[in-house]
C-alpha cells in the first residue's frame, strides 16, 4: 500500500520583483517533461511547489494543511452520492490576438471538465483490459460563476487587455494585472470562493499550472489554474490532443499528484521505489510522454494489487495522448481536499458560496451585451456581430442608426444571434441590442461603435498632424486605448516639421500598456505592381526613463482594410533609444528625432484599401513622439514627400531654416532647364504667394521672404515638367 502523504503547496511568494518586459532571459525547457510532439513543458505544478519548500510560512502551511487532510481521511469518502459543485471564472488574458479565444472555446472547455469528472466520456469504455472497471465518475460538476465579488452580474468570463499575456515568467504579475484591467471587476476574486482559471499566450514555456491547496494564502485570487490558450477546449485555437490538460491541472488543484508521484520528471527510474502518488490504486510507474498501453515500468505493485500490473497510462495524470479516466482511490483523494476547511477548498462548494456567486443553476438575463469582429471598415466590408448577453438568452433584436447605408447579408436578420451587415456608406453607425430571455429584457446600446471608411486616400500621403485641433473621433486617425489610460493624443506646441505631432504620455503610466494609432485607407492601387516600390517614413521622438526599460514600437500594414494585418517594423529597447529621462521628457530639437524608412511594403499591399498601424508598447518608461508620416511611390527619401506627384527631375531638395523667421531657403538640383511655378499655401490649400520661376540645369537657389505671411504652417509648392514636390515649412 503506497504511504498517505498530503502534498499542500503554496501559491507565489509575495516578495518583490523587477519586470522587464521584452527584455526576457533565453528559456531553457526541460525535454524530460515535454510530451512527444510539443514545444512546451505540459505541467509545471511540481516544480513550481518544489520552489517554495525553502520558505518558512509555506512549510508551515504545508503541515497545517497535512494535519487537517489526514484527520478528513481517516474517515474515508462519507459523501459518495453528493455531487460537489466547483464555481469556475475563466480570466482571458490578451491582447486581441489568437489567445484572445472565443466564449464558445471556453464553453466547450467547461463542458469537456463536466464530462471526464462525471465520466460521461465513452473513452472510458476502451481503457486497457486490465483497468476495464476501474474509471471512476468524481461526482465533481463544474459552473460558470454569475455573480462577481462586488455583486456585478457577468457572464463567468472576464477579459483584460494586457502585453502580460505573453510575459509568463511570473505569473504574479499576470493575475495583478487582472485584477487591475479585467472588464467586469477590478479587485480581487478570492481563490475560496472562485476556481480562478488564467488563459494567456504564455504561461512560462509551459501548457498549464497550478498548486496544490494550502493553508497559506487560501484565499488569494492566486489560487488558481494557468493554461496556454491552445491547452484550453477541443475547438478554436484549442484541439482534442490538447483538450484534457485543464483535467489534469483541475486535478493538482483538488490534490492529485502525477500518477509517478510529486515531480515534473516522467521517464525517472528513481519514482519506482519512491512514495509514488499517495494513491492506493494506480499502479507505481515512472511516467510517459506518449500513449504506451503496454507500459510496466515498475514491479513493486504486488503489495496493493497482488501482482506485477501494466502502468495506468491512460489517467489523467499521466502525460499521455491517451488520457481518458481517474480511479476510485483519486475519486476519494480529491472528494476529500474539498472538505478541508483551512485550505478554502471547503468554502468554495459550500451552499452559501455557490449561492453568493451564482453558481446555483438558475440562469436568467441580466445583461445584454455584443462585440464585433471589427469596428472599422471600408465601405462595402462586412462585419460579423456577436450576442455577448448573460446568461440566458432566448430572442434578440438588432438596431442600426442611421438606418440606412447598410444591409444584412444572406441568412441575417435583425433577429438573428449573430448577424452578419454589409456597411456600404461611409460613416459612424451606432448598434443597439434588445435581448430577452422570454421573461427579462435588457437594452445594450453602443454609439458610433463602427467606423466606415470613406474614399481612400492619395499618393504621396503625408500626416504632419498639422490641421488638427484633436486626435479624438477623426476621419482620417483611429485612437486604439485598450488599457483606458493614456491614449495617444496632439500635441499643440512643437513638432519635427510644425508646430504638431501625435504623442503619448507614457511617463508615469502602469507597466503593461498598448496604444495605437491607425490611419485611414490609403489608395496604393496606382503602383506599378511588377515594378513599382513604396515607401513608408516616419519620423518619432523617445527616452527611455530608466536604462533597464524594455519598451516597444511596432508597425502593422494592410492591404484589405484591416482583415489581415502583418507586422512590418519593431523596434524595442535600446534598438528604439538607449537614452534616458528621469523626469517626463519631451523633444526640444529636431536632434531629438529619429526619422525611420520602410520598404517593404510589396506589391501584395498595393491595393486601394491599403492601412498602418503604429503601436507602441509601454511597461512605464518614457513619453513618445510621432510626426511626419509619409508613404509615397519610390525609394526612401529624407525629404517630405506630401502632395502632388513626386518630382522626378528634381533631388537634393533642402529647405532651410525651418521653422523660420525671415527668409526661406530652397535648394535644389535638376535635370533639365525650364520654366516652373513656386507657390506657397496655407494649411486649408489656399495660395498665398506665387512665383515664376526659370530654372537652370544643375544646381539652383531660391529665395522667398516670409515676413508677409503671419506667424503659422505652410507648405511651399514648386511645379516643374507637369510635376509638383510640395514642403511644409513654420513662420515663427
Amino acid at each position: 500500500m503506497k504511504p498517505l502523504y498530503f502534498l499542500a503547496s503554496l501559491l507565489f511568494v509575495f516578495t518583490s520583483s523587477i519586470h522587464v518586459f521584452g527584455q526576457k532571459e533565453t528559456r531553457v525547457l526541460d525535454p524530460q517533461n515535454m510530451r512527444e510532439g510539443e514545444n512546451v513543458e505540459y505541467c509545471l505544478t511540481h516544480k513550481k511547489n518544489a520552489a517554495l519548500l525553502s520558505n518558512p510560512d509555506y512549510a508551515r502551511g504545508l503541515q497545517e494543511a497535512q494535519l487537517a487532510y489526514e484527520e478528513v481521511a481517516k474517515k474515508g469518502d462519507q459523501t459518495k452520492g453528493t455531487i460537489y459543485t466547483i464555481p469556475v471564472v475563466y480570466h482571458v488574458l490578451h491582447i486581441n490576438g489568437v489567445e484572445n479565444i472565443s466564449d464558445e472555446q471556453i464553453l466547450n472547455s467547461l463542458a469537456i471538465l463536466n464530462r471526464d469528472y462525471r465520466k460521461q466520456n465513452a473513452d472510458t469504455a476502451n481503457v486497457h483490459p486490465v483497468f476495464q472497471g476501474m474509471p471512476a465518475d468524481i461526482e465533481i460538476e463544474f459552473k460558470l460563476a454569475t455573480i462577481a465579488p462586488n455583486g456585478q452580474c457577468f457572464s463567468g468570463i472576464t477579459r483584460t487587455f494586457s502585453n502580460m499575456s505573453y510575459d509568463g515568467a511570473d505569473g504574479n504579475l499576470q493575475v495583478d494585472a487582472i485584477i487591475a484591467g479585467n472588464n467586469v471587476y477590478n479587485g480581487v476574486w478570492p481563490g475560496n470562493k472562485y476556481l480562478n482559471i488564467f488563459i494567456c499566450g504564455d504561461i512560462g514555456g509551459a501548457a498549464g499550472y497550478t498548486f496544490n491547496p494550502s493553508t497559506w494564502a487560501a484565499t488569494s485570487m492566486k489560487n488558481g489554474i494557468w493554461i496556454l490558450h491552445d491547452y484550453v477546449g477541443a475547438i478554436g485555437t484549442g484541439s482534442v490532443g490538447t483538450s484534457r490538460a485543464l483535467t489534469h491541472e483541475v486535478g493538482h488543484w483538488l490534490n492529485l499528484d502525477h500518477t509517478w508521484g510529486g515531480n515534473n520528471n516522467p521517464g525517472n527510474a528513481t519514482s519506482c521505489p519512491g512514495n509514488g502518488d499517495n494513491v492506493q490504486d494506480t499502479p507505481t510507474c515512472i511516467g510517459v510522454t506518449a500513449c504506451l498501453l503496454n507500459s510496466n515500468t515498475c514491479s513493486n505493485d504486488n503489495a496493493y494489487w497482488g501482482y506485477d500490473i501494466r502502468d495506468n497510462v491512460e489517467n489523467y495524470m499521466d502525460y499521455s495522448y491517451c488520457s481518458k479516466m481517474f480511479t476510485e482511490g483519486q475519486r476519494t483523494r480529491m472528494r476529500n481536499c474539498l472538505l478541508v476547511a483551512n485550505t478554502g477548498r471547503a468554502n468554495v462548494v459550500s451552499a452559501a458560496n455557490l449561492a453568493a456567486v451564482g453558481a446555483t443553476g438558475t440562469t436568467y438575463l441580466c445583461k445584454a451585451d455584443f462585440s464585433a469582429d471589427k469596428v472599422t471598415v471600408c465601405a462595402g466590408n462586412q462585419v460579423q456581430f456577436s450576442d455577448q448577453s448573460y446568461n440566458m438568452v432566448t430572442g434578440w433584436s438588432w438596431q442600426i442608426t442611421p438606418a440606412t447605408g447598410w444591409s444584412y447579408a444572406s441568412g441575417s436578420a435583425a433577429n438573428s444571434e449573430n448577424p452578419v451587415v454589409t456597411f456600404d456608406t461611409p460613416g459612424m453607425y451606432s448598434i443597439q441590442l434588445t435581448a430577452t430571455d422570454g421573461t427579462n429584457s435588457d437594452v445594450e446600446t453602443k454609439s458610433g461603435y463602427i467606423r466606415v471608411l470613406g474614399t481612400p486616400a492619395t499618393l504621396p500621403y503625408w500626416e504632419g498632424f498639422e490641421d488638427y485641433t484633436s486626435l479624438n473621433n477623426l476621419p482620417n486617425w483611429e485612437v486604439y486605448n485598450a488599457n483606458n489610460n493614456n491614449a495617444f493624443e496632439l500635441e499643440n506646441s512643437f513638432g519635427h516639421s510644425g508646430n504638431k505631432c501625435a504623442k503619448l504620455i507614457n511617463f508615469g503610466q502602469t507597466p503593461s500598456n498598448i496604444d495605437e494609432l491607425i490611419s485611414t485607407n490609403i489608395d496604393l492601387s496606382v503602383i506599378d505592381t511588377t515594378s513599382g516600390t513604396v515607401t513608408l517614413s516616419f519620423r518619432y521622438a523617445y527616452r527611455k526613463k530608466a536604462a533597464s526599460d524594455y519598451e516597444y514600437l511596432k508597425v502593422f500594414i494592410t492591404g484589405n482594410c484591416g482583415e489581415n494585418w502583418a507586422q512590418r517594423k519593431t523596434l524595442g529597447g535600446n534598438q528604439l533609444s538607449s537614452q534616458t529621462s528621469a523626469s517626463s521628457w519631451a523633444p526640444s530639437s529636431q536632434a531629438d528625432w529619429v526619422t525611420v524608412h520602410m520598404t517593404n511594403v510589396t506589391n501584395n499591399y498595393f491595393t486601394d484599401n491599403f492601412r498602418m498601424r503604429f503601436r507602441f508598447e509601454g511597461e512605464g518608461g518614457n513619453n513618445f513622439y510621432l510626426d511626419d508620416i509619409n508613404i509615397y511611390s519610390g525609394g526612401p527619401s529624407n525629404d517630405l514627400v506630401i502632395a502632388g506627384i513626386e518630382n522626378q527631375d528634381l533631388s537634393s531638395i533642402n529647405l532651410y531654416p525651418n521653422p523660420t523667421d525671415s527668409d526661406l531657403h530652397l535648394t535644389f538640383s535638376s535635370l533639365s532647364a525650364g520654366p516652373a511655378t513656386l507657390k506657397v499655401t496655407d494649411l486649408s490649400g489656399k495660395v498665398v504667394q506665387t512665383y515664376p520661376l526659370y530654372l537652370q540645369a544643375g544646381k539652383n537657389m531660391v529665395v522667398s521672404q516670409t515676413a508677409q505671411l503671419a506667424a503659422g504652417s505652410y507648405f511651399l509648392q514648386l511645379e516643374f515638367n507637369g510635376a509638383q514636390t510640395t514642403l511644409p515649412f513654420v513662420v515663427e
